[in-house]
C-alpha cells in the first residue's frame, strides 16, 4: 500500500512557474514508477509526465515536453514536478500517482493522491 500526498499547488500569472511535490508513505517508494496526471473540469484525466524507478528515464506528454519536469528523490520518498512557462491551458488538478510500470492511460495506475489544484491566469 502507497499514500500519496500531493502540494505546492495554486494561482499563478501565465509564463510563471511552480514545484509540486508529491510526497509518499511506506518503504515501497523506491520499487514503484511515480507519474503526474491532470484533470481540467469537464475533462478525462490525461497523462503529464512519468519517471522510472531510479530516475534515469522519463516520459512527458506533447503538450508539456518543455516546459515540465518531473524529478524523483528516493530517500525522500518524494516526486517532483517543475512546471514553467506555464499557460492557462495548464489549469487542472494535478494528481501524483504510483504504478510497477509507466502508461499513459490512468486505468493502469495503482494508487493515487488527492490532487492538488493549478490555476493559470491569462
Amino acid at each position: 500500500q502507497v499514500q500519496l500526498v500531493e502540494s505546492g499547488g495554486g494561482l499563478v500569472q501565465a509564463g510563471g512557474s511552480l514545484r509540486l511535490s508529491c510526497a509518499a508513505s511506506g518503504r515501497t517508494f523506491s520499487t514503484y514508477t511515480m507519474g503526474w496526471f491532470r484533470q481540467a473540469p469537464g475533462k478525462e484525466r490525461e497523462f503529464v509526465a512519468s519517471i522510472t524507478l531510479s530516475g534515469a528515464t522519463t516520459y512527458y506528454a506533447d503538450s508539456v515536453k518543455g516546459r515540465f519536469t518531473i524529478s524523483r528523490d528516493n530517500a525522500k520518498n518524494t516526486v517532483y514536478l517543475q512546471m514553467n512557462s506555464l499557460k492557462p491551458e495548464d489549469t487542472a488538478v494535478y494528481y501524483c500517482a504510483a504504478a510497477r510500470i509507466t502508461h499513459s492511460q490512468a486505468k493502469f495506475w495503482d494508487y493515487w493522491g488527492q490532487g492538488t489544484q493549478v490555476t493559470v491566469s491569462s
